[in-house]
């Protein structure tokens, strides 16, 4: 003869555990917190900065709007460049150095598949894509995370070669010459600001990622 055993609910004890767990779980550290924001006021003065000096010697045929550009004239532009962008730098590589040495990296954002790509692709522009555990990235976060990672240390480097020309003349060389690492340097700039939109478009959609940049939790 077998005998059927059967679980017994959980008590409440073990339920208000249960949610005082999930309401304690860390889903953004304090270092990553701290880098994030001191990255996006870096990354916005570069940005308005760089608008005040590409105006000064545009690449097409079209200048920013005074308003939304930063130092009032190109001397002042450069000044401000210039100080966002070792904040930029010494920030990211402490950002790169303590995202590989803690894992979070491998665990965040590997691996990528294609195939869960365009499946999460198609369900973000559905709006069927769930963000019920925001310790885990879905696919095209991966995929944009990684992105801009790159793109940050490309716009770093053809900005180092834009700034010393001569000095860094074997950098210039990477991106064929001067002129190629203004367009690269531009490129970088808009993918940047398209990544942004994006990026505060989905703390929109689902605030709880923004108050876990804020509070950790």
């Amino acid at each position: 003869m077998t005998s059927a055993t059967t679980s017994a609910p959980p008590t409440l004890a073990a339920t208000e555990g249960h949610v005082s767990a999930t309401a304690t779980k860390v889903i953004q550290p304090a270092w990553v917190r701290v880098m994030h924001w001191t990255n996006a006021v870096a990354m916005i003065l570069m940005i308005m900065s760089g608008w005040q000096i590409y105006n000064a010697s545009p690449l097409f045929d079209f200048r920013f709007d005074r308003s939304i550009t930063l130092g009032g004239w190109l001397g002042g532009a450069l000044l401000w460049h210039f100080a966002a962008m070792w904040l930029l730098i010494l920030n990211g590589l402490a950002y790169l150095v303590t995202g590989f040495v803690t894992g979070r990296f491998r665990r965040k954002l590997l691996p990528i598949s294609p195939r869960a790509v365009l499946a999460d692709l198609k369900a973000a522009v559905t709006f069927k894509l769930a963000h019920d555990d925001l310790t885990v990235y879905n696919a095209v976060q991966k995929v944009l995370y990684a992105g801009i990672i790159l793109v940050g240390i490309v716009v770093v480097l053809s900005g180092l070669s834009i700034w010393k020309p001569v000095q860094l003349h074997w950098l210039v060389s990477l991106f064929g010459d001067y002129p190629a690492a203004r367009y690269v340097h531009f490129v970088c700039m808009a993918l940047i600001c398209a990544f942004l939109v994006v990026h505060v478009a989905l703390a929109v959609l689902v605030p709880k990622s923004l108050r876990a940049m804020i509070t950790g939790r």
